[in-house]
Formats: structure tokens, C-alpha cells, sequence
């Protein structure tokens, strides 16, 4: 009798509940915080006279509200989209079998229904603020779920690689949704500064090694449900190298303004940026493709180097937050602003 109580699911926690486990806030809250960044630089740059805006503390606030609720919803909506999508595979990997629709609390049609609905919504709130930022968060969406989900998802190990610059617009967005339309040119790819490309380009390149180390410690769970992430096809050194190259590259990232001052990207970000990048790379440097698991099937340094990129790429853009706030004074010693 016990195991019947045991083997039964577990009790339908509430629609609110439900809903906000197909959206995924807990993932979504990195991605606001890289948008909040941008948009705390741009308005920054603004006041120094950087930018030819003029913004008061009330435009800020104004902006990361609605870029929040809207990236919120948006990202949201194109998490429950790909809960319809997976409904298939979900129920097989420890990672993902207690979702809403493989437990039952919803069914991938309302998976699919919601998130649409918030998707729409959320992109098109920012049109309150701009076009370029409506249409980033509308690429965004449809790259994530057509382009990433249901095409390259199941069929290429370099799926997270080119999937990747779905998770990488939140930057694009803020930094649109600041700018408002004091960005005269049509061209969507105009955002009036190369800062909020070199931040795109920083979650672009940090995707890869964050997302293999995830495949890494919960290897075999991939492979079950044929998805050909990089170590279950290529295996975990080849992996590993790669993700050593794409740390190479982030470290690369970082010194831009020390070979092209142009950018607007304060000098002192390079030293920091580095530094930082130095730490992160230290744990992929540290992954033993030969370690054996641990009591739940699980690679501890593979899982230790996953959540240390967590923080740095929170602290990445958190350092050039800080370090645009530097009094105007300093400028001349530490790089342009």
C-alpha cells in the first residue's frame, strides 16, 4: 500500500504555480539582470555626455520596469513554448521530469497556449518604449523556439552554440529600450554604440562552456532521448577543448578597450573583465573528462565549474555597472566613458 502512496504523483500545486513553473522565472532573472546592466550603462554614458540623450533618474526606472515585465513575460512565454515542444522527452531526464506537463499539472496544448500569449504581450510592450527593442524581443522569441527548440535542438551537437544568441538580446533590448528612439537609422542592428554588440557577444561566447559543463555533469541524460549535445556525441575532451577555446575568446572579449578605446567601454572593465574571465576559466580548466560520478550520477567539477558561470556572468556585467558610476574626474586615468 505504501508503494502505491509513494508511485503516486504529487498533488497539483495551483494554476499561479504551474504557470510560473512553465515560464522558468528562476532562469529568466539572470537574463532581466544582463538587460537592467545595459540599460544602467547606456543612461549613465547618457549623463556623462557619451551618449546625445539626456536621461533623469525617472527614465531609468521607467524603462527597467518595463523591460523587466516585458522580458519577463516574453522569456517566459518562450520557456512554456518549449515545454510543449519537449512534452516528449521531458518525463525522460532527471533535469526535467517534474515540469508541469510530464507531472500532469499541465497539458503541452496550455503549455503552448500560454506561452504564446505571454510572448506576444511581452514583446510588444516595448513598443512603449521602442521598435528596435520590440523587434529584438520578438527575434528573440521566434529564434528560441523555431530556430533553437524544434530545428537544431535534436539535430546538431552545435545546437546550444547557435541557439545561443536567443539568450544573448537581452543586452540588445535594454540598450534599445534606453535609447528610446534618439536612434534615428531603420537598420535594427543600429543601436548607436558597439557596447550593448560587446555585451551580446559576452553572453554569446559564454553560453557554450556554461551549458557543456551542465551536459557534462548530467551526462547520459542527453543521449537517452537522442539529443546530440557535444559530449554525447564528440565525447568529453573534445568538448572540454572547446569550451577552453570559447574561454579563450571571452578572456579576448574582455580587452577591447585596450586595442580599440573607440568602443566607449571603459579601460578599467578590460583589467577587471580579465580577471574575472581568469577565475571563471580556471574551473573548465579544472573539469576531469575522467572523473568518476559522484552518488548521483553526477561530475563534481563539471557541476562546480556550471555554477561558478553562473556568477560570473552576473558579475561581468554587474563590474561595468559599477564601473561606469566612476566619478567623471577619474575618466582621463581609467578610459573613456
Amino acid at each position: 500500500m505504501s508503494a502505491l502512496v509513494d508511485a503516486s504523483p504529487p498533488e497539483h500545486p495551483g494554476m499561479l504555480s504551474v504557470m510560473m513553473q512553465l515560464m522558468k522565472l528562476r532562469v529568466i532573472v539572470l537574463l532581466q539582470i544582463t538587460a537592467i546592466c545595459a540599460i544602467l550603462v547606456h543612461d549613465t554614458f547618457a549623463r556623462y555626455g557619451v551618449m546625445d540623450v539626456e536621461r533623469t533618474w525617472s527614465d531609468t526606472f521607467v524603462v527597467i520596469l518595463i523591460t523587466v515585465v516585458g522580458g519577463t513575460l516574453s522569456a517566459g512565454g518562450s520557456n512554456a513554448i518549449n515545454m510543449w515542444y519537449d512534452a516528449d522527452i521531458d518525463p525522460h531526464m532527471r533535469r526535467t521530469m517534474n515540469r508541469p506537463v510530464p507531472l500532469g499539472h499541465a497539458t503541452p496544448r496550455f503549455a503552448l497556449l500560454f506561452g504564446s500569449i505571454l510572448a506576444v504581450v511581452g514583446s510588444s510592450l516595448f513598443l512603449l518604449l521602442s521598435v528596435k527593442a520590440a523587434f529584438w524581443s520578438a527575434f528573440s522569441v521566434l529564434f528560441y523556439v523555431l530556430v533553437y527548440s524544434i530545428w537544431l535542438k535534436r539535430r546538431t551537437p552545435q545546437n546550444i552554440v547557435i541557439g545561443g544568441l536567443a539568450g544573448s538580446t537581452p543586452p540588445l533590448i535594454g540598450w534599445a529600450a534606453a535609447a528610446g528612439d534618439s536612434i534615428a537609422d531603420s537598420n535594427m542592428l543600429d543601436l548607436g554604440s558597439p557596447v550593448p554588440w560587446m555585451l551580446f557577444f559576452l553572453i554569446f561566447l559564454w553560453t557554450p562552456p556554461h551549458f557543456w559543463a551542465l551536459a557534462l555533469y548530467r551526462s547520459g541524460e542527453y543521449g537517452k532521448v537522442n539529443i546530440p549535445m557535444m559530449n554525447e556525441v564528440k565525447g568529453a575532451e573534445h568538448t572540454l577543448f572547446q569550451a577552453k577555446v570559447y574561454c579563450v575568446l571571452l578572456f579576448l572579449l574582455g580587452s577591447v578597450p585596450c586595442f580599440w578605446p573607440e568602443s566607449g567601454l571603459p579601460l578599467l572593465w578590460a583589467f577587471v573583465s580579465g580577471g574575472l574571465t581568469l577565475w571563471y576559466a580556471a574551473s573548465v580548466w579544472a573539469i576531469d573528462p575522467n572523473e568518476p560520478f559522484d552518488e548521483n550520477g553526477r561530475m563534481p567539477k563539471a557541476a562546480k565549474s556550471f555554477f561558478r558561470s553562473l556568477f560570473y556572468l552576473g558579475w561581468m556585467f554587474l563590474s561595468l555597472v559599477i564601473i561606469s558610476f566612476i566619478p567623471a574626474a577619474w575618466l582621463g586615468i581609467l578610459g573613456p566613458l
